[in-house]
């Protein structure tokens, strides 16, 4: 039996819940030669590992940050999405070379279900274009707040220097990822909050939009989303999202 190959490549991985949600994945529909592992890419190397993937014997990874840019550079061929956005979190190694996508930004909308009207997105990495396209996409107004607000343009959203009222939050900053206590800002005031960051704990933020009575979304059901997107990208199968689901969550 040949294995396939699949892995979650950043820096640092070792938070990643994918490798335990793609393995119950592959268990539930019986994929027993498929493998999945956490490949950690110090930045200075990002290029020329992420290209030598396929050669190792990769059939696809996904990819987070801080290489989503960078992922996106060294594909050959990509969708419109990803190039649109310009951040690939998923790759599929073929004969042909790499093709790049971005299932970051469907993910998103996946577990919003109705698109807001406006939003407010903290960051402007490869998340956060992504996140800024596909709400962008959706008919959203979207303003964004940035230490470095440049990398954000092209995507049609408002750049500013300071918190603005919106129906949504998003946060794809990593703050909240080391310590869970930090709140990248306060979240009063907004009918929805999305917090990329994920861990053992509810971040600050969450609790905090919870407490006002706000709809939480947690890094957690984005990760599901976009996981079970690249999923089917890779074996042509519908996704077995609950257990992907109940997989990422036990480890809290």
């Amino acid at each position: 039996m040949v294995t396939r190959r699949f892995g979650v490549v950043g820096w640092p991985v070792d938070h990643s819940r994918s490798p335990a949600m793609f393995a119950a994945a592959f268990a539930e529909l019986g994929l027993g030669d498929h493998r999945y592992q956490r490949v950690p890419v110090p930045p200075e190397l990002a290029g020329e590992t992420i290209a030598a993937l396929g050669g190792a014997g990769f059939a696809g990874v996904n990819v987070t940050m801080p290489h989503k840019e960078a992922a996106l550079a060294v594909a050959g061929t990509a969708t419109e999405r990803a190039r649109a956005i310009g951040a690939a979190n998923t790759l599929t190694f073929g004969a042909d070379g790499i093709d790049a996508d971005n299932t970051d930004a469907p993910g998103l909308m996946a577990a919003l279900g109705e698109p807001p009207e406006s939003a407010l997105v903290l960051g402007a990495g490869g998340s956060a274009r992504a996140v800024i396209w596909a709400l962008r996409d959706a008919g959203a107004d979207v303003s964004v707040l940035a230490r470095t607000p440049a990398r954000a343009e092209g995507l049609g959203a408002r750049l500013v220097d300071r918190p603005v009222e919106a129906e949504c939050l998003v946060n794809c900053t990593p703050v909240g990822m080391r310590d869970p206590s930090e709140l990248p800002l306060d979240p009063v005031g907004f009918d929805t909050v999305v917090d990329l960051v994920y861990g053992r704990d509810t971040t600050a933020l969450l609790r905090r939009a919870i407490d006002d009575g706000a709809r939480a979304i947690d890094g957690l059901e984005i990760l599901v989303r976009q996981g079970a997107l690249s999923f089917e990208r890779w074996t042509g199968r519908p996704a077995p999202l609950d257990a992907m689901r109940r997989a990422a969550r036990a480890l809290n």
